[in-house]
């Protein structure tokens, strides 16, 4: 089972039905990913919470004017089919409107802040 594409359907499920908010199961990877959407204000927010001595993420999602600010979120990467690439391969995601984030030695982080460390990794997701 694939755990972050798990978490990406969930948001964009949770976001179709307009929910405030939504639970998903810890994991650091999970927490790096979502740290990475609030600081570019894909989310309003994130904390961890327990729930019948488990450890979940209660993700608040983010609406402006009734519209989900998170249009379009996909998994980029799958277990079959893992995609890498160098800093200067890696793609951009709407011209740049949107953003993909890269797994890299450094942590998860955006296209534009790999490209600037040149950095290379694999290619998670992308978001718009």
């Amino acid at each position: 089972m694939d755990k972050i594409a798990d978490l990406l359907t969930q948001i964009r499920n949770a976001q179709l039905v307009f929910k405030e908010d939504l639970n998903v199961p810890a994991s650091k990877f999970r927490i790096s990913i979502l740290d990475v959407l609030l600081q570019n204000g894909f989310i309003s927010g994130f904390k961890k919470v327990l729930i019948d001595n488990k450890n979940y993420l209660n993700i608040t999602l983010k609406y402006v004017k009734n519209k989900g600010v998170i249009q379009k979120i996909e998994k980029i990467s799958k277990p079959g089919l893992r995609v890498y690439a160098k800093s200067d391969s890696i793609p951009r995601f709407r011209n740049g409107i949107g953003l993909v984030l890269v797994s890299t030695s450094k942590g998860i982080m955006t296209d534009s802040q790999a490209r600037k460390l040149n950095l290379g990794g694999e290619v998670i997701c992308q978001v718009c």
